[in-house]
């Protein structure tokens, strides 16, 4: 049975400064890139049975600098919608709704129609993306090469726990997280790894 590795693409101008990204494709930064570039050491030699990336750009370029190879693009990896609170900070949002929480309250949809999501419903899309890993793991190791807040919902997911207990994984840009089992169960082995 493989091990799933989590690998959150490196940073961008958004991550930086903390506004909230999901469907606005910025791309990575100088840093972002050397972020990826470095996880090639704790990536090479391993055959993986699978790989996945999420459709947006910045995940896809981790993957590709980080030499990962043969990805096939899932979009169910695709960040947390955020809706009307896409490019606002936590800051930002709780002037106008104090006691706002991503994880109990989600995203709302936005004015011109772009989605917001609960914590529910990106468990949902954790949960397909971990029945399509569940028939690769006999045969290797699994990568995922997506967002913060989707990876961390997802790592609940596989824990066992609600989408909401997400929010006790913090996960920073350009890093390796590894899932294992222990006697059967899923087990967090590594976390939020540099090279």
């Amino acid at each position: 049975m493989g091990d799933l590795l989590l690998v959150r693409h490196g940073e961008t101008e958004w991550s930086r400064s903390g506004q909230h990204t999901s469907f606005t494709d910025l791309p990575l930064t100088r840093r972002g890139e050397e972020q990826a570039k470095s996880l090639a050491p704790l990536l090479a030699g391993r055959p993986f049975a699978l790989v996945l990336t999420s459709p947006l750009g910045r995940a896809a370029r981790t993957a590709e600098l980080a030499g990962l190879t043969g990805a096939v693009t899932d979009p169910d990896l695709h960040e947390w919608y955020y809706g009307a609170y896409e490019g606002i900070t936590t800051d930002e949002i709780h002037r106008g709704r104090p006691g706002w929480d991503l994880w109990t309250d989600g995203g709302p949809a936005g004015p011109d129609g772009e989605p917001g999501e609960s914590p529910e419903e990106v468990g949902e899309r954790a949960d397909r993306v971990l029945s399509r890993v569940a028939e690769a793991l006999p045969d290797g190791d699994v990568v995922l090469v997506a967002h913060g807040h989707f990876l961390r919902v997802l790592t609940a997911r596989r824990l066992g726990l609600p989408s909401s207990e997400g929010r006790l994984f913090r996960l920073e840009t350009g890093t390796v997280s590894r899932l294992s089992t222990e006697h059967g169960r899923p087990v967090i082995q590594e976390w939020n790894i540099r090279a």
